[in-house]
């Protein structure tokens, strides 16, 4: 269930970073055979999702968000556009102004990207 109401569900996966988890997701359904192809895969999974938030345990056992990634649409090389929104700096998440979200899903479901963010 999704944390924002009017947005899509969550899913989890482990992985060592956000972007190790798009790698996964997209490798793992090709393990069904030959019946599926990464041709298919990785623009289905650029299609379906949005966010990936990777979390991060420290050594006392406390989790926190260490980064989030935004996968864009567009394909190219089997490898699906993506950019940090937020990644840790100097041990505090930090907002990148290079990678925003796609804003119009976020619209359709009534919230603002730059509030969201802090407008920059």
């Amino acid at each position: 269930m999704s944390a924002l109401p009017g947005l899509p569900g969550m899913a989890s996966v482990h992985a060592n970073s956000a972007h190790d988890a798009v790698v996964k997701i997209c490798t793992l359904p090709l393990l069904a055979g030959e019946n599926i192809t990464a041709a298919f895969v990785v623009p289905t999974v650029a299609a379906c999702i949005d966010l990936v938030v990777h979390c991060v345990r420290a050594p006392n056992g406390r989790r926190s968000v260490g980064e989030i990634l935004a996968l864009g649409r567009r394909v190219e090389n089997g490898i699906i556009e993506s950019g940090l929104v937020f990644s840790t700096v100097d041990g505090r998440l930090t907002a990148s102004k290079t990678a925003m979200p796609a804003p119009e899903k976020f619209t359709a479901a009534g919230y603002s990207v730059a509030a969201l963010m802090g407008e920059f």
